[in-house]
Protein backbone atom coordinates (compact mmCIF):
# COMPACT_ATOMS: atom_id res chain seq x y z
CA UNK A 1 0.00 0.00 0.00
CA UNK A 2 1.06 3.58 -0.52
CA UNK A 3 -0.20 6.89 0.74
CA UNK A 4 -1.49 9.83 -1.28
CA UNK A 5 -1.26 13.19 0.42
CA UNK A 6 -3.26 16.22 -0.64
CA UNK A 7 -0.78 17.87 -3.05
CA UNK A 8 -2.93 19.04 -5.96
CA UNK A 9 0.02 20.04 -8.15
CA UNK A 10 2.13 16.95 -8.97
CA UNK A 11 5.20 17.83 -11.02
CA UNK A 12 5.88 14.40 -12.43
CA UNK A 13 9.53 14.47 -11.23
CA UNK A 14 10.61 11.24 -9.56
CA UNK A 15 11.65 12.88 -6.25
CA UNK A 16 8.50 14.94 -5.86
CA UNK A 17 6.45 11.96 -6.99
CA UNK A 18 7.81 9.90 -4.11
CA UNK A 19 7.12 12.73 -1.67
CA UNK A 20 3.55 13.04 -2.98
CA UNK A 21 2.74 9.34 -2.88
CA UNK A 22 4.89 8.50 0.14
CA UNK A 23 7.37 5.67 0.41
CA UNK A 24 6.25 2.16 -0.38
CA UNK A 25 5.72 0.33 2.87
CA UNK A 26 6.73 -3.08 1.67
CA UNK A 27 7.79 -5.03 -1.38
CA UNK A 28 6.47 -8.56 -1.41
CA UNK A 29 8.31 -11.57 -2.78
CA UNK A 30 6.17 -11.71 -5.89
CA UNK A 31 7.29 -8.24 -6.96
CA UNK A 32 10.91 -9.18 -6.34
CA UNK A 33 10.58 -12.23 -8.58
CA UNK A 34 8.25 -10.65 -11.15
CA UNK A 35 8.67 -6.87 -11.19
CA UNK A 36 5.44 -5.02 -11.83
CA UNK A 37 4.61 -3.57 -15.24
CA UNK A 38 2.60 -0.46 -15.88
CA UNK A 39 -0.88 -1.50 -17.01
CA UNK A 40 -1.28 1.75 -18.94
CA UNK A 41 1.94 1.80 -21.00
CA UNK A 42 3.82 -1.45 -20.15
CA UNK A 43 6.83 0.41 -18.71
CA UNK A 44 8.36 -0.92 -15.46
CA UNK A 45 5.92 -0.31 -12.62
CA UNK A 46 6.51 1.12 -9.18
CA UNK A 47 6.82 -1.25 -6.24
CA UNK A 48 3.37 -2.13 -4.99
CA UNK A 49 1.59 -0.41 -7.88
CA UNK A 50 1.04 -1.56 -11.46
CA UNK A 51 1.72 1.91 -12.87
CA UNK A 52 4.97 3.61 -13.82
CA UNK A 53 6.09 6.93 -12.34
CA UNK A 54 5.11 8.86 -15.48
CA UNK A 55 1.58 7.44 -15.55
CA UNK A 56 1.13 8.06 -11.83
CA UNK A 57 2.17 11.67 -12.38
CA UNK A 58 -0.35 11.91 -15.23
CA UNK A 59 -3.29 10.53 -13.22
CA UNK A 60 -6.19 13.02 -13.49
CA UNK A 61 -7.07 13.28 -9.79
CA UNK A 62 -10.48 14.82 -9.18
CA UNK A 63 -9.41 16.90 -6.19
CA UNK A 64 -11.81 19.84 -6.65
CA UNK A 65 -15.36 18.75 -7.38
CA UNK A 66 -19.02 19.18 -6.55
CA UNK A 67 -19.76 17.15 -3.40
CA UNK A 68 -23.20 16.27 -4.78
CA UNK A 69 -22.21 14.83 -8.17
CA UNK A 70 -18.36 14.90 -8.29
CA UNK A 71 -18.34 17.21 -11.32
CA UNK A 72 -14.81 18.68 -11.65
CA UNK A 73 -14.80 22.38 -10.72
CA UNK A 74 -12.22 25.18 -10.34
CA UNK A 75 -12.90 25.10 -6.58
CA UNK A 76 -14.86 22.70 -4.35
CA UNK A 77 -18.48 23.87 -4.32
CA UNK A 78 -21.96 22.68 -5.26
CA UNK A 79 -22.28 22.93 -9.04
CA UNK A 80 -25.00 24.87 -10.83
CA UNK A 81 -26.78 21.73 -11.99
CA UNK A 82 -27.09 20.37 -8.45
CA UNK A 83 -28.25 23.75 -7.12
CA UNK A 84 -30.98 23.86 -9.75
CA UNK A 85 -32.00 20.29 -8.93
CA UNK A 86 -32.28 21.16 -5.22
CA UNK A 87 -34.52 24.14 -6.01
CA UNK A 88 -36.83 22.04 -8.21
CA UNK A 89 -37.01 19.25 -5.63
CA UNK A 90 -37.63 21.69 -2.78
CA UNK A 91 -40.69 23.01 -4.61
CA UNK A 92 -42.03 19.45 -4.57
CA UNK A 93 -41.12 18.93 -0.93
CA UNK A 94 -38.31 16.53 -1.78
CA UNK A 95 -34.53 16.32 -1.41
CA UNK A 96 -31.88 14.75 -3.67
CA UNK A 97 -32.00 10.97 -3.40
CA UNK A 98 -28.22 10.65 -3.71
CA UNK A 99 -26.54 12.28 -0.73
CA UNK A 100 -23.10 12.69 -2.25
CA UNK A 101 -20.65 11.36 -4.83
CA UNK A 102 -16.89 10.88 -4.58
CA UNK A 103 -14.93 10.24 -7.79
CA UNK A 104 -11.21 9.56 -7.52
CA UNK A 105 -10.44 10.78 -11.04
CA UNK A 106 -11.68 12.73 -14.00
CA UNK A 107 -12.33 10.43 -16.96
CA UNK A 108 -9.18 11.18 -18.95
CA UNK A 109 -5.87 9.49 -19.83
CA UNK A 110 -4.70 7.03 -18.65
CA UNK A 111 -8.04 6.14 -17.00
CA UNK A 112 -9.80 6.27 -20.37
CA UNK A 113 -7.67 3.29 -21.41
CA UNK A 114 -7.80 1.29 -18.19
CA UNK A 115 -11.53 1.56 -17.49
CA UNK A 116 -12.84 0.29 -20.87
CA UNK A 117 -10.39 -2.62 -20.78
CA UNK A 118 -11.61 -3.54 -17.33
CA UNK A 119 -15.31 -3.04 -17.99
CA UNK A 120 -15.68 -4.56 -21.46
CA UNK A 121 -12.63 -6.74 -22.10
CA UNK A 122 -12.11 -8.76 -18.93
CA UNK A 123 -8.92 -6.99 -17.79
CA UNK A 124 -9.32 -7.86 -14.11
CA UNK A 125 -5.78 -6.72 -13.14
CA UNK A 126 -6.78 -3.25 -14.33
CA UNK A 127 -9.81 -3.50 -12.08
CA UNK A 128 -7.64 -4.44 -9.11
CA UNK A 129 -5.44 -1.42 -9.79
CA UNK A 130 -8.47 0.88 -10.04
CA UNK A 131 -9.84 -0.47 -6.77
CA UNK A 132 -6.47 0.15 -5.12
CA UNK A 133 -6.48 3.78 -6.30
CA UNK A 134 -10.10 4.24 -5.24
CA UNK A 135 -9.25 2.92 -1.78
CA UNK A 136 -6.49 5.51 -1.40
CA UNK A 137 -8.81 8.44 -2.06
CA UNK A 138 -11.76 7.02 -0.11
CA UNK A 139 -9.77 6.05 2.99
CA UNK A 140 -10.25 9.40 4.72
CA UNK A 141 -13.95 9.76 3.90
CA UNK A 142 -16.71 9.15 6.47
CA UNK A 143 -17.17 5.43 6.88
CA UNK A 144 -20.48 3.92 5.75
CA UNK A 145 -22.12 0.90 7.31
CA UNK A 146 -21.62 -1.09 4.10
CA UNK A 147 -20.47 -0.98 0.50
CA UNK A 148 -23.03 -1.95 -2.14
CA UNK A 149 -21.78 -2.62 -5.70
CA UNK A 150 -24.06 -1.45 -8.48
CA UNK A 151 -25.30 -4.78 -9.90
CA UNK A 152 -25.62 -5.96 -13.47
CA UNK A 153 -28.78 -7.63 -14.72
CA UNK A 154 -28.32 -11.41 -14.77
CA UNK A 155 -28.58 -11.52 -18.58
CA UNK A 156 -25.71 -9.06 -19.00
CA UNK A 157 -23.75 -10.80 -16.25
CA UNK A 158 -24.01 -14.07 -18.21
CA UNK A 159 -22.71 -12.38 -21.35
CA UNK A 160 -19.87 -10.52 -19.66
CA UNK A 161 -18.93 -13.21 -17.16
CA UNK A 162 -18.18 -10.85 -14.28
CA UNK A 163 -19.66 -7.80 -12.56
CA UNK A 164 -17.18 -4.93 -12.77
CA UNK A 165 -18.68 -3.07 -9.78
CA UNK A 166 -18.38 -6.17 -7.60
CA UNK A 167 -14.77 -6.65 -8.75
CA UNK A 168 -14.06 -3.08 -7.60
CA UNK A 169 -15.98 -3.38 -4.34
CA UNK A 170 -14.47 -6.64 -3.03
CA UNK A 171 -10.85 -5.44 -2.67
CA UNK A 172 -12.09 -1.98 -1.66
CA UNK A 173 -14.04 -3.49 1.24
CA UNK A 174 -10.99 -5.49 2.32
CA UNK A 175 -8.66 -2.51 2.09
CA UNK A 176 -10.95 -0.25 4.13
CA UNK A 177 -12.24 -3.01 6.46
CA UNK A 178 -15.86 -2.32 5.53
CA UNK A 179 -18.77 -4.76 5.22
CA UNK A 180 -19.69 -5.69 1.66
CA UNK A 181 -23.37 -6.28 0.82
CA UNK A 182 -22.88 -7.83 -2.58
CA UNK A 183 -26.44 -9.05 -3.10
CA UNK A 184 -28.52 -6.50 -1.18
CA UNK A 185 -29.35 -4.55 -4.34
CA UNK A 186 -30.58 -6.36 -7.45
CA UNK A 187 -31.15 -5.19 -11.00
CA UNK A 188 -34.58 -6.60 -11.74
CA UNK A 189 -35.10 -5.18 -15.21
CA UNK A 190 -32.81 -5.49 -18.22
CA UNK A 191 -32.02 -2.08 -19.70
CA UNK A 192 -30.33 -0.77 -22.81
CA UNK A 193 -26.68 0.28 -22.43
CA UNK A 194 -26.63 3.79 -20.96
CA UNK A 195 -23.72 4.84 -23.21
CA UNK A 196 -26.03 4.73 -26.22
CA UNK A 197 -28.65 7.10 -24.77
CA UNK A 198 -29.18 10.81 -24.17
CA UNK A 199 -29.42 12.19 -20.63
CA UNK A 200 -33.23 12.14 -20.61
CA UNK A 201 -33.36 8.68 -22.12
CA UNK A 202 -30.88 7.45 -19.51
CA UNK A 203 -33.22 8.50 -16.70
CA UNK A 204 -36.19 6.76 -18.30
CA UNK A 205 -34.12 3.70 -19.12
CA UNK A 206 -33.26 2.91 -15.48
CA UNK A 207 -36.53 3.85 -13.78
CA UNK A 208 -37.61 0.90 -11.68
CA UNK A 209 -34.57 -1.12 -12.72
CA UNK A 210 -33.44 -1.88 -9.13
CA UNK A 211 -34.95 -3.57 -6.11
CA UNK A 212 -33.69 -4.33 -2.60
CA UNK A 213 -33.93 -7.81 -1.12
CA UNK A 214 -36.63 -7.93 1.52
CA UNK A 215 -35.06 -10.81 3.45
CA UNK A 216 -32.02 -8.79 4.54
CA UNK A 217 -31.68 -5.98 7.09
CA UNK A 218 -30.80 -2.71 5.40
CA UNK A 219 -27.88 -0.64 6.73
CA UNK A 220 -28.55 2.98 7.66
CA UNK A 221 -25.69 4.39 5.57
CA UNK A 222 -24.45 2.72 2.39
CA UNK A 223 -22.03 3.63 -0.36
CA UNK A 224 -22.74 2.51 -3.91
CA UNK A 225 -19.60 1.43 -5.80
CA UNK A 226 -19.28 1.74 -9.58
CA UNK A 227 -16.66 2.38 -12.23
CA UNK A 228 -17.75 5.57 -14.03
CA UNK A 229 -20.36 8.27 -13.49
CA UNK A 230 -21.65 10.24 -16.49
CA UNK A 231 -25.10 11.71 -15.79
CA UNK A 232 -25.65 9.78 -12.56
CA UNK A 233 -29.01 8.40 -13.71
CA UNK A 234 -28.15 4.79 -12.83
CA UNK A 235 -26.77 5.70 -9.41
CA UNK A 236 -29.86 7.79 -8.63
CA UNK A 237 -32.16 4.95 -9.65
CA UNK A 238 -30.26 2.58 -7.35
CA UNK A 239 -30.30 5.14 -4.52
CA UNK A 240 -34.07 5.54 -4.95
CA UNK A 241 -34.59 1.80 -4.43
CA UNK A 242 -32.34 1.82 -1.36
CA UNK A 243 -34.07 4.82 0.20
CA UNK A 244 -37.50 3.25 -0.37
CA UNK A 245 -36.25 0.13 1.43
CA UNK A 246 -35.29 2.18 4.49
CA UNK A 247 -31.67 3.21 3.93
CA UNK A 248 -31.23 6.66 5.43
CA UNK A 249 -28.11 7.87 3.60
CA UNK A 250 -26.82 6.78 0.19
CA UNK A 251 -23.56 7.99 -1.31
CA UNK A 252 -21.54 6.77 -4.29
CA UNK A 253 -17.85 6.14 -4.76
CA UNK A 254 -16.72 5.80 -8.38
CA UNK A 255 -13.35 5.55 -10.07
CA UNK A 256 -13.94 8.35 -12.57
CA UNK A 257 -16.36 11.17 -13.37
CA UNK A 258 -17.02 12.14 -16.97
CA UNK A 259 -16.78 15.97 -17.09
Amino acid sequence: MYRVDGDPHPTGEPASLRRRLGHWLRVDAAHLLWPSRCLACDAPGLDGLDLCAACVAALPWNRRACPRCALPLPAPDVCGGCLREEVVLARRGRVPVLDGVHASFVYAAPLDRLLPRFKFHGDLPAGALLSQLLAETAATRPRPDALVPLPLHRARLRRRGYDQALELARPLARALDLPLCGDLLQRVRATAPQSELSAGARRRNVQGAFAVRTDRPVPAHVVLVDDVMTTGATLRAAATALKRAGVQRVEAWVCARVP
